[in-house]
Order: structure tokens, then C-alpha cells, then sequence
């Protein structure tokens, strides 16, 4: 354990002393997200420590260990997921449903973080509105910020800076969990609204799904937080927000928030947003605890196993689960390579533990026995790829749901 960096004490989001260490996780990559030029680089990236913390009174979890200036946000951070067929499906009906009920055609929209734009411009494409996007990691695009262009970029951290900035609607996917006090952004989010009539929408991951199937991948130094449903509504609530819809969303992986600024008799709240049985939570952190270190004992004799009887495997996902997998179980020479079907994050490394990412064209030379599967969501559209390689790898999940 880093002693050096000083543990935080109080919930970053109810501020509450109440709180309670329940896991440590030694020496993780500190980026997932962000992957290197060489096999070398990759097994000397910077790593820190993950502690794990119940707040008793909310029932948020978070890392109290996490350090803010470990953080790097640049052109190289890559975590896109719109490559994939079923997660653009996802984001294109996500993206319908908003527009259709809150009305937003020829309104003006921010999103917060908004990475390479794609949900964005999905946006404004379909709805015929204007935006404004915010990543200090965003890439210009050609044809973006032209003069005649509906949607402009914003190459920096969203903050009280941008008061001038308004919106009829407020969207901010996958970022939440990143920001050290979720509850002072969500303040200054309250005071930049101000008196406009703004929808705010939020997608985080969905801390309630890695712990009831043991989804010890998702646990990344990358995130400060790890929402549960309780956690999430009680937040919005104390930063002066009403919430009309609270939802599971993508087979349960992620939590989707949408809510406007608190204003009586405005817009009924949605009933199903009271904090979770506090009781409950600490007890499925207390057996997600148990059993945390024998579920990658077991993966590393399936791993082993492979190897003895020959056959070659490879791992599919690139991603913050896959990197964690490989760095959790160890460094193998079992399995070499990772495939992922973004092209941005083809010839770059692991960190951690150097596998090489490759297309799955690479496939069609390696032919591989097994793929170890990161998300089972992705199950069809990669087997239709391997189909359509001519190949018949076995697909080895390694969550269900």
C-alpha cells in the first residue's frame, strides 16, 4: 500500500464521516484508457493503489486512495465504444428516447465530456439542434467548429468558467464517476443552470451490477466513484435537483439519471428514487469482499489450464474490463494478443502487461482455439466476426448476466 497519498475520510458525496474500508486492491494500472506505443512502455505504466470505501450513510462506494494528479485526460485517451453495432444501437435509441420526451428539436445542448462527439452529434443530427461539446481529450474532427457548423468543441474541463454557456438540455455519459467530489460539481452544475428551464441527463456505471456478478473488472483506478441507484439519487437531490426517471440501463451495466432544477408543482419526480437499504449494501459488499480474490484464483487456473492442454487463446476487449482482467490474473504468456474492433486502439499496448491489440482480421493467421470474452453483451456481433473469419473459436465468457 501507497502510504504517501493521503486517504480520504468523508463521502464524496453526502460528506458523511460514517464510512467504512472493505477492499484493497494493490498496484493497478492507474489509466486503463490509455494505451501505449510499445510492449515495454506498456509493463512500466504508472500504477497506484485501489481502497475500496462503504459510506454507511448513503451507501455510495468510492476509492478513497484516488489522487486527482495521477489523472491524465489527453488526445491519447481513448474509451470509445461506438464501434461496436450493439452499443450504437444502444446510444441511437438512448438518443431517440431523449429527444422524443423532452422535445428537443432546434434546442441548444452541452454535453460534459463528450469524448470524440459521437453521442453528440447523434444529438443534434437527429433532433436538428446546436451543441456544445466539453473534453479536455477531444480531437478535432474536419469539418467541426466551422463557421456553419451546429455544433461547436471545447478542448477543456467543464467548469464555473463556462457560466455564459446555457442549454435547453444538459447530457454527461460516463464522466460522473471520474470527478473526485461529484457533489461540488453538481453544485456549480445547480448554479450555471440557474433559473433555465434545463433537463440534466447522466449515464454512469452501475456499482449495483458489478457487485451482484462479481464484476471485479469494472473496479479502475480511473473512477473515484461507484454509484449505486441510492448513491446517484441522493446526490441529485442534495445538489438542488428534482429527478424524473432513474434507470438500469444496458442489461443492467450502466445507470441512467435524468432530472431538472427543483422547482415545486413543476414536473411530478419519479417515486423510485429513495436511497437503497444501507443495511443490504454493506452486506453485498461484504460478500462481493469474500469473494473478490477467489474469483481471480479461479480465472488464473482456467488460464493455467488452457495452456496445459495446448491451446491458444486470446482475449477480446481492450477495454477497462480487459485490462484489468489481465493485469488482476497476472502476466501469462498464454494469452498474447487482445483484439478490439476500434481502430484507434489497434498496434497500441496494454498497460500493465504489454499484449499486443490487434484487429480481428488478425484472426484469420492466428486462429485461435478460445476468445476470452470481456462482456457478453458483445456475444452475437463477435461471433458473427468470427463467422464470417471462417473461424471456430470457442467463445469463454468471462461475466454473465
Amino acid at each position: 500500500m501507497n502510504n504517501n497519498i493521503r486517504k480520504e475520510s468523508t463521502c464524496p458525496v453526502c460528506r458523511s464521516l460514517n464510512i467504512k474500508s472493505f477492499l484493497e486492491i494493490p498496484e493497478v494500472p492507474v489509466h486503463c484508457n490509455l494505451l501505449w506505443e510499445t510492449g515495454n512502455d506498456a509493463l512500466c505504466a504508472p500504477r497506484a493503489d485501489i481502497v475500496l470505501v462503504l459510506c454507511e450513510d448513503c451507501g455510495h462506494i468510492f476509492n478513497s486512495n484516488f489522487d486527482p494528479g495521477l489523472m491524465e485526460y489527453t488526445q491519447q485517451y481513448e474509451n470509445s465504444l461506438h464501434f461496436s453495432p450493439y452499443f450504437q444501437g444502444y446510444a441511437k435509441e438512448l438518443a431517440d428516447r431523449l429527444i422524443g420526451t423532452y422535445n428537443l428539436h432546434g434546442k441548444s445542448i452541452i454535453e460534459i465530456g463528450c469524448g470524440k462527439g459521437d453521442f453528440l452529434k447523434l444529438l443534434c443530427e437527429t433532433g436538428g439542434n446546436k451543441g456544445v461539446g466539453f473534453d479536455s481529450s477531444y480531437e478535432n474532427v474536419k469539418g467541426v467548429n466551422s463557421p456553419d457548423s451546429e455544433i461547436i468543441f471545447i478542448k477543456d474541463f467543464y467548469s464555473m468558467r463556462y457560466l455564459n454557456y446555457k442549454s435547453d438540455f444538459t447530457c454527461c455519459r460516463q464522466v460522473l464517476e471520474h470527478i473526485q467530489y461529484p457533489y461540488d460539481f453538481m453544485t456549480d452544475l445547480r448554479k450555471i443552470i440557474g433559473d433555465n428551464d434545463t433537463i440534466v441527463f447522466f449515464e454512469v456505471p452501475n456499482v449495483g451490477y458489478t457487485l451482484e456478478y462479481l464484476g471485479i473488472w469494472d473496479l479502475i483506478y480511473e473512477h473515484r466513484s461507484f454509484f449505486s441507484k441510492g448513491s446517484l439519487a441522493f446526490l441529485f437531490k442534495a445538489c438542488g435537483f428534482s429527478i424524473y426517471n432513474l434507470a438500469e440501463t444496458y442489461n443492467g451495466q450502466f445507470l441512467c439519471i435524468e432530472a431538472a432544477p427543483e422547482v415545486p408543482d413543476k414536473l411530478s419526480p419519479d417515486p423510485n428514487t429513495e436511497c437503497i437499504d444501507n443495511m443490504k449494501m454493506g452486506y453485498d459488499v461484504k460478500k462481493f469482499a469474500e469473494t473478490f480474490w477467489a474469483t481471480i484464483e479461479t480465472w488464473q487456473k482456467k488460464v493455467k489450464m488452457i495452456e496445459q492442454s495446448g491451446q491458444r487463446a486470446i482475449l477480446w476487449g481492450a477495454g477497462s474490463k480487459g485490462v484489468t482482467f489481465l493485469n488482476m490474473i497476472g502476466k501469462t504468456n498464454q494469452i498474447e494478443y487482445v483484439i478490439d474492433i476500434n481502430p484507434r486502439k489497434q498496434g497500441k499496448y496494454i498497460p500493465g502487461t504489454g499484449q499486443k491489440i490487434l484487429s480481428p482480421e488478425f484472426l484469420r493467421e492466428y486462429r485461435p482455439d478460445i476468445a476470452i470474452v470481456m462482456n457478453p453483451i458483445y456475444k452475437n456481433e463477435i461471433q458473427q466476426v468470427l463467422d464470417r473469419l471462417g473461424l471456430s473459436t470457442r467463445l469463454m465468457f468471462v461475466s454473465s448476466t
